[in-house]
């Protein structure tokens, strides 16, 4: 998730009661698959509660996490397509991930304090549960123009991902993930709109649904064995107690494995307007909030109630979890949620010569179309 932050539609456009009406500039796939993204990134993480008890549940979560982070941090960086660096992207990109970082640092800790006892000290630069993504998502962006003046940006980025899990590089500013996420973000920007319609042929969607079965088959075969630090990206060889060569193997296969099942969902995306296509345009509100819920639900004891309902308990996560992305993608929770979740650069600190180079908004222009912007 999924990565201008491409979050939300313009601010004018908002009528009470309902999503953001669709602009005529946006393709509906890419925000139907970011709504679907992000419904994923929210059942995944109250599905993750339940994984040690139930194979069946381990299954569908180790398939999710091979690729929902990948596929929404492979939009991330074809939405960062144009990205070179300008004022107005700058500013941007401060007001809207790493300002909301750094308040939903402050919350998250807050609700840490309040139900676990913790003391309230912050650490910025340890990201904090979901957190990492923007952190993340600021570094893959700044860096943008760099991976345009690389030759052959897609292999040298996996050589980067592959060495940070062989060295011990720790956890700050969540480096472990951003590197290892890298080749995903690099490898979006070197795609276009037309590569994604290549998928949605017939041949294409028939073929989907049996990737992604045989992946849900294999993942129940091997739940009892299957390590998910590994789909996290953020352990080194020696904490997943393997040697360098295993680890570059295993590596590379799940490589290969995400690849596939970002195929099959893309080519599963509806490419017409639907009736959630327009929350896919304010992803980052139902992403952001909803950890504070979960981690709530963790500390009270909610999920250990649920667990003994077994697999019921999964399904009423996954339409929990769907209700919930519709609930914080709606007009009434984002104007109260908008200060903290898109706050504005202040005009003051906007020099008088504003660089122009795109936008006074900084936002970025979507592939493939000369003024659409994507936000989410």
């Amino acid at each position: 998730m999924t990565p201008s932050t491409t979050l939300s539609p313009d601010r004018n456009t908002d009528t009470p009661g309902r999503p953001p009406p669709p602009r005529p500039d946006r393709d509906p796939f890419f925000d139907n698959a970011k709504f679907l993204l992000v419904v994923l990134v929210v059942v995944g993480h109250n599905w993750a509660q339940l994984v040690r008890d139930m194979d069946t549940v381990k299954a569908a979560y180790t398939v999710v996490y091979l690729f929902h982070m990948p596929a929404f941090i492979l939009l991330c960086g074809l939405f960062s397509r144009g990205f070179t660096g300008t004022g107005p992207q700058i500013r941007a990109l401060i007001s809207r991930v790493l300002v909301p970082y750094l308040l939903f640092t402050v919350a998250y800790k807050a609700l840490y304090v309040l139900v676990s006892g913790d003391d309230f000290t912050l650490m910025p630069a340890q990201p904090t549960y979901l957190l990492w993504f923007l952190m993340a998502l600021f570094l893959w962006r700044i860096t943008a123009p760099v991976w345009r003046a690389v030759r052959y940006p897609v292999a040298v980025s996996v050589l980067i991902s592959l060495a940070a899990g062989l060295t011990g590089i720790g956890y700050q500013l969540a480096l472990p993930r951003v590197l290892m996420f890298l080749p995903w973000f690099v490898l979006g920007m070197q795609l276009r709109p037309e590569h994604f319609r290549r998928l949605r042929t017939r041949a294409m969607r028939q073929c989907a649904p049996v990737v992604l079965l045989a992946a849900l088959g294999g993942a129940y075969l091997l739940a009892p064995r299957i390590n998910a630090n590994w789909l996290y990206m953020k352990a080194d060889h020696t904490e997943l107690h393997t040697g360098s060569l295993v680890y570059l193997a295993i590596r590379l296969g799940l490589f290969a494995l995400s690849g596939a099942l970002i195929v099959a969902f893309f080519a599963l995306v509806p490419a017409r307007r639907t009736t959630f296509t327009a929350l896919g345009a304010v992803t980052m509100f139902p992403f952001l909030v909803h950890g504070l819920l979960v981690q709530a639900g963790k500390a009270y004891g909610v999920y250990e109630d649920l667990g003994r309902l077994g697999a019921t308990a999964a399904v009423l996560l996954a339409l929990f979890g769907f209700a919930l992305t519709v609930v914080l993608s709606s007009t009434p929770v984002r104007r109260v949620l908008r200060p903290v979740v898109e706050p504005r650069f202040p005009k003051g600190l906007v020099p008088a010569d504003t660089d122009r180079g795109l936008s006074d908004t900084g936002r970025v222009p979507e592939p493939g179309k000369s003024r659409a912007v994507d936000r989410s």
